[in-house]
């Protein structure tokens, strides 16, 4: 099926279980898809693994997944913040498995993930308490510590831009981890600003291809008209 817009976030989020493996993107609250995250809060899903760069802020967002307890597993690069004490606590009582690395590793763990490349080698945190336990390996008389792809059976994306295919744009600092997760996730559902006619995103500038999208959803409903004529064809 060619038309990737939804109106139905029950559907896109439909057969996901417990313990699920969820990419979220965004770098900061900058391509945060903050309506997914809580479309995923309110399908109480739990034992969540999750993948994001930083552990959110405040009472909404990624935060609220974390205060509300349904995270088992967070992979990301930065846990402190406004949320450091919250990690701390579900950390320190048993509650949450904690996997801290460098930004640059987390992006190409899912990069690599995203292009069927299993592993990689990277000098990033060799001879620190990050790469202990890691397969290391000299190369060029430096040493590198060996890093394994990540993938996700969801990923949750923000765009600016989306057609009804499912090509995207991203902008500014929000195209960020959005491309990466939508490549590497299994289901890619996208919450986009706008949903635009087919030709209106320039070839030139589509920053993530329709073929990775699962589900596009945006703020701005799609007509009535749009939606039944869309049902009839598909």
């Amino acid at each position: 099926m060619l038309d990737r817009r939804c109106n139905d976030l029950a559907e896109a989020f439909a057969g996901i279980g417990d313990g699920a493996r969820v990419m979220v993107a965004g770098f900061g609250e900058a391509g945060r898809p903050n309506m997914l995250i809580k479309a995923l809060l309110d399908s109480g899903i739990k034992d969540l693994d999750l993948i994001s760069n930083n552990a959110g802020d405040g009472e909404t967002g990624l935060a609220a997944l974390f205060r509300a307890g349904r995270v088992r597993k967070l992979t990301c690069s930065f846990p402190r913040g406004a949320m450091q004490d919250v990690m701390l606590d579900l950390v320190t009582r048993g509650e949450m498995e904690l996997e801290v690395m460098p930004q640059g590793t987390l992006a190409e763990r899912i990069r690599a993930g995203g292009c069927g490349i299993p592993a990689f080698y990277t000098p990033t945190s060799f001879g620190t308490l990050v790469a202990e336990g890691k397969e290391t390996r000299e190369f060029d008389g430096r040493g590198h510590v060996l890093e394994t792809a990540l993938k996700a059976e969801i990923g949750l994306v923000k765009a600016h831009k989306a057609d009804r295919f499912g090509n995207l744009t991203f902008e500014n600092l929000a195209r960020n981890f959005n491309p990466l997760i939508a490549a590497a996730a299994t289901r890619t559902i996208v919450e986009a600003d706008e949903i635009v006619e087919l030709g209106d995103i320039d070839p030139h500038n589509v920053h993530s291809p329709g073929v990775f999208t699962n589900y596009v959803f945006t703020t701005q409903p799609v007509s009535e008209e749009s939606w039944q004529d869309w049902r009839k064809s598909a």
